[in-house]
């Protein structure tokens, strides 16, 4: 137990070191009990120790480790609104390592919500129809799922430079779409998913931005993809295999959209702060995830 509280008072130097702004903090009203800047850190802490269920997390707190802990309940209210501050150190934790990156990996991967013999009756995440969970099917898995789709774009180091979460049914190309708007100037490595020649087009007439894809064998002018490519795209493989395994990214225990977009973010973001202060505080190499960060 004194580890939780150790990391987190670790996390929270670290992010406090980035001097991020956050609006909210000078609101009116009650001053609360635990800042902004404390709720992320203890999230990612949890997160981190691989502890994604609240009540655990807080019935391993209850020792007054932490005096100024709040609610449980109002801990999870707060981390729900706070989600757009985790997402601001997430992007400011990412600047810091792609200065000179111009080479970067695209792939999606299944988050399911339940098992398809169940998706029919449960009401999880369905409170809104633009964001409730539909069907789907995973390519490389060969099955069909019942949830959601978590699109990353990573260095080829392993670092995410975005995220998004869509329908299940929503085919991986849609992605790309909007891509022209946030990047420019670089060489993007898909799979086969990606594959599409007008999108390839478009990303280079608009951003410059060159989408290489494996050609399929029976296309006209098959060529083998380099392999210093097919071996770059195994990064972000990789980078999805860590958040299965440490930071469990498959286990749910979300009832609304809300809440589950929050613990995905918060995931990557824990994943992305080890990965910092593995680089820049330790020296070491910066995948290293199961270490220890005091």
């Amino acid at each position: 137990m004194s580890n939780i509280v150790k990391n987190y008072l670790k996390i929270l130097e670290v992010i406090s070191s980035l001097n991020i702004v956050l609006n909210t903090e000078n609101r009116a009203g009650r001053r609360f009990k635990m800042s902004d800047l404390e709720v992320v850190s203890l999230s990612l802490t949890s997160e981190y120790m691989s502890i994604d269920s609240e009540n655990s997390l807080f019935n391993q707190l209850q020792n007054g480790q932490i005096t100024n802990l709040i609610e449980r309940s109002q801990y999870n209210k707060r981390r729900k609104k706070l989600f757009y501050f985790t997402e601001e150190i997430r992007r400011h934790l990412y600047s810091k390592f792609t200065e000179f990156e111009d080479y970067f990996v695209v792939d999606s991967m299944p988050l399911e919500i339940c098992k398809m013999a169940r998706h029919t009756r449960i009401k999880i995440c369905k409170d809104d129809f633009q964001t409730s969970p539909d069907k789907g099917f995973c390519a490389s898995q060969n099955t069909w799922f019942y949830g959601y789709k978590l699109h990353g774009i990573c260095t080829v180091s392993g670092v995410f430079q975005s995220i998004d979460i869509t329908k299940a049914s929503v085919h991986d190309v849609h992605l790309l779409k909007d891509l022209k708007y946030q990047m420019s100037d670089c060489v993007l490595l898909g799979d086969r998913g990606y594959l599409s020649s007008t999108l390839q087009l478009d990303l280079f007439e608009t951003a410059n931005i060159k989408l290489e894809t494996p050609m399929r064998t029976n296309q006209i002018g098959y060529k083998k993809q380099p392999y210093i490519f097919r071996k770059s795209r195994k990064r972000i493989e990789t980078l999805f295999s860590q958040l299965c395994d440490q930071f469990m990214i498959r286990r749910n225990y979300a009832k609304s959209f809300q809440g589950f977009k929050t613990r995905i973010l918060a995931k990557i973001t824990a994943l992305t702060l080890v990965q910092f202060i593995n680089k820049f505080i330790f020296e070491r190499p910066i995948n290293n995830i199961k270490t220890q960060i005091i």
